[in-house]
């Protein structure tokens, strides 16, 4: 053999194995395994001594061959019910996504992003996360009479939604904000500002946070001028084309509560094309707390919702689900956040 081919041979270490673990740990291959594979049954000090050997021998578990011993996958789908486009404008989609991620990679599940925007995307989707791809789902952004959690269920996928699913309250997981709760603070507020005209922008009707931003609104000012009410799509433009109707609708408004930051933005750039002041004029209220509301001008005042906790209760609850649980509801209480535009 040359001196190449030595240093070569030298350079060349086989990956280490479960034997190889086993020996540094001083233990069985089958302990070795059982740790692998949850712990169970396997004694404190020998768990111990396996982690040890593994971060030592850099052992590196063989996904593939664990997937056909455990039916498991450790991968979860991201399932946003929205058009591409969404995730890219709506900074709420990337906060919740980036939390998912975080909270399953502290349990070695890796999340995979999924868009089901159309009727055809949701078919693709379906037959995706239930070839066992991935052992679970979370939800995002579902609408009433989209077949989508429906097909889920019929399929025996877990899954945890995230919003109120309408109509499915009964037999869904979900963790929520508290929507009603929250559009109750903001409009509590504006009229002890003195505001009298207080119109709201809301979310998509087909939507939880649409309905229960509504019925708050409603709970504190009761049945209102028809056209006082306004319905966008959660988008930028959507606030602001909503915002110029309810001007023409109603020009002495005062206040509107805006169902997110992101429409509540496209309001007041309506409002300063129309040359009204905010919150002179028009006090403007938005709901999330998303980056969008801390940077606009002026600062939006809103309602936060506790983004760190939801995306760990959506985590923590497929989990639980996947473990054999039944299903849960969990429901965040929310903050007004006081700034400059009301």
């Amino acid at each position: 053999m040359t001196a190449p081919e030595r240093n070569r041979a030298r350079r060349v270490r086989p990956r280490p194995t479960m034997d190889d673990v086993a020996a540094v740990a001083g233990v069985s291959r089958g302990t070795v395994s059982r740790v692998l594979n949850g712990g169970h049954n396997v004694s404190g000090p020998a768990l111990d001594a396996v982690r040890r050997a593994i971060r030592k021998t850099g052992y590196v578990v063989n996904q593939h061959a664990r997937s056909l011993v455990t039916q498991r996958s450790d991968s979860v789908a991201f399932i946003l019910s929205e058009p591409q486009d969404r995730l890219f404008e709506d900074p709420n989609f990337n906060i919740l996504l980036r939390g998912c991620t975080q909270e399953l990679a502290e349990h070695d599940i890796t999340l995979l992003l999924t868009i089901a925007g159309t009727s055809e995307d949701r078919k693709r989707v379906g037959r995706y996360v239930t070839a066992g791809h991935v052992d679970g789902a979370l939800v995002i952004s579902s609408h009433a009479g989209s077949p989508l959690l429906d097909d889920l269920e019929a399929r025996g996928l877990p899954f945890v939604a995230c919003g109120r699913p309408l109509g499915r309250d009964r037999n869904v997981s979900y963790v929520a904000a508290d929507d009603r709760g929250g559009a109750r603070q903001m409009v509590s507020y504006l009229r002890s500002q003195g505001r009298q005209r207080i119109a709201t922008i809301t979310g998509p009707l087909d939507t939880s946070g649409g309905v229960d931003r509504l019925a708050g609104y409603r709970d504190v000012l009761g049945e209102v001028d028809p056209r006082l009410v306004v319905t966008a799509d959660y988008s930028h433009d959507g606030g602001a084309e909503a915002m110029a109707r309810l001007l023409r609708q109603v020009p002495d408004l005062d206040a509107v509560f805006v169902a997110s930051d992101l429409m509540a933005v496209g309001a007041i750039a309506a409002l300063h094309r129309a040359g009204r002041r905010v919150p002179d004029d028009v006090a403007v209220g938005g709901f999330d707390d998303s980056k969008v509301a801390s940077t606009s001008v002026p600062r939006l005042t809103t309602i936060r919702q506790p983004w760190p906790r939801l995306s760990a209760e959506m985590v923590r609850l497929l989990l639980n689900h996947l473990a054999g649980d039944a299903h849960a509801a969990v429901i965040l209480p929310t903050e007004l956040v006081v700034r400059d535009s009301a």
